[in-house]
């Protein structure tokens, strides 16, 4: 069986060009993408005429999920049109007239691609690009299968969707799971109360994973994400924002359910009250698993336990802290199945082209990441390889990667590893001398907030110095 090298998946290289933190001056931010995009020196024919080309944006929820009543408050949230826009059209370019350019991405269960599509007139982006570019196809659509209505926290109605129209494909990593021997196993929690399906699709030996054909088949996929911070994994730019890609999102492990002493990492306490909620949680969740009835009346229930066993605002729960280790085996997993994998579920004979240009303008810090206060940053990060994207990022955002086992252990793999180099092989190019270099000797970066199941654990060690005097 033909294995790729790790070394194929993409350069250490990463460029991060500084301006400034608005959308509104078209010009500068269309030469501040093509600067950091040139900066990485791409092959020639990157992108050639007749490719398809997609570009998954971060499109996770329409609004601030802490104050959804600000018109603007998504602009901490999801990949701004403007950056979208300016990508479609650097690999409309490139296409010459021939091939495919496809924006898709598979949000929240709860969110209104609709009203993406609305806020942020996507038809007319395609109108534009299509009047611009005669001859290349742009296409847009939901990758979901299923959209949720959710009261309070509560699951009450669900709509299908028709997804991807490729369909998907399921992908067998089995033995090369970072899911192998894991001890919480049989307690893995995805996104629903349907516990089994989870649990079915991530007992040892065998681990699946569904994923939409259209960016598995993609002969260029361009990742477009968003800067912030996220309660279950640290931060979340390029790595994270691939799970977008999958229709079924409970085939997808969040947490393991139960308090640390039970062998979960929903909880960071170990106390009888936490051990109790969970007990109550599960059963309840059991109950109203396909019973959008029930799950009504539901609601005032969820309100009295809040007050019972706090908000979430406030209390560790759900693996929303740095003691989590389910969601980033998930997230590793998946590119495994990018990056080893094509879209008939067969072994790469070539290695995918990816490249990711992160949204760095406006980013997203605090309780990420969908109620994210707004960091007026204004970068524009790009690279070939999601981890060194991603450790770049933690870098400038004033976050130690080596906290986050998202990126610790991206680089010690022993079954399909991602990466064919080492952290010290990672190197900044940018138009600010501070940040040129190895990338773990920027200087003059900025604080991000941690979601407060990661402050105190994932700032910079000088932050923490800082803090602790």
């Amino acid at each position: 069986m033909n294995t790729l090298s790790p070394s194929s998946f993409g350069s250490p290289k990463v460029s991060v060009f500084s301006g400034k933190p608005d959308y509104d001056d078209t010009s500068a931010l269309r030469q501040q993408i093509l600067d950091a995009i040139n900066a990485l020196e791409l092959p020639a024919d990157f992108i050639k005429p007749g490719d398809r080309v997609v570009i998954k944006p971060n499109w996770v929820k329409e609004h601030n999920a802490s104050k959804p009543e600000d018109e603007n408050g998504w602009l901490t949230i999801i990949t701004h049109p403007a950056v979208v826009r300016e990508v479609a059209r650097w690999a409309a370019q490139k296409l010459q007239g021939r091939g495919s350019v496809t924006l898709c991405d598979a949000p929240q269960s709860d969110s209104s691609f609709d009203t993406i599509r609305r806020l942020h007139r996507l038809d007319d982006l395609l109108t534009d690009l299509t009047r611009e570019f005669p001859g290349i196809a742009f296409l847009l659509f939901d990758m979901r299968c299923e959209e949720w209505t959710i009261d309070d926290g509560v699951t009450i109605a669900k709509r299908q969707l028709s997804s991807d129209p490729s369909g998907a494909v399921d992908i067998h990593l089995d033995e090369d799971s970072e899911f192998i021997g894991h001890p919480g196993l049989g307690k893995l929690y995805g996104a629903s109360y349907d516990f089994a399906t989870t649990n079915r699709q991530h007992t040892d030996p065998h681990h699946e994973y569904r994923i939409c054909r259209t960016p598995m088949n993609a002969d260029v996929l361009i990742n477009v994400p968003k800067l912030k911070t996220h309660k279950k994994v640290g931060l979340t730019v390029a790595l994270k924002n691939l799970v977008g890609t999958t229709p079924r999102t409970n085939w997808l492990p969040r947490h393991t359910e139960g308090t640390p002493a039970e062998g979960g990492d929903q909880f960071a306490e170990s106390t009888a009250k936490r051990a109790l909620e969970g007990s109550l949680m599960r059963n309840a969740k059991k109950i109203l698993f396909g019973r959008f009835f029930l799950s009504k009346l539901f609601v005032p229930l969820k309100k009295l336990g809040r007050v019972i066993f706090g908000d979430t605002k406030e209390v560790v729960r759900s693996g929303n802290w740095h003691g989590n280790n389910t969601a980033w085996r998930m997230i590793i997993d998946l590119h495994k199945c990018f990056f080893y994998f094509d879209g008939t579920g067969r072994r790469r004979e070539k290695p995918l082209r990816y490249l990711t240009i992160v949204d760095g303008i406006i980013g997203g810090d605090g309780d990420g990441p969908m109620s994210c206060d707004p960091v007026e940053s204004g970068v524009i990060i790009a690279g070939t390889h999601p981890v060194a994207v991603d450790c770049v990022s933690a870098q400038l955002m004033g976050l130690n990667w080596k906290k986050t086992s998202l990126l610790n252990d991206a680089f010690t793999l022993k079954r399909l590893p991602i990466t064919g180099f080492a952290p010290s092989d990672i190197t900044v190019s940018s138009n600010k001398h501070e940040w040129t270099g190895p990338f773990e000797q920027m200087r003059y970066c900025y604080e991000f907030r941690c979601h407060f199941g990661w402050a105190g654990h994932l700032e910079s060690d000088e932050r923490l110095a800082k803090m602790q005097s």
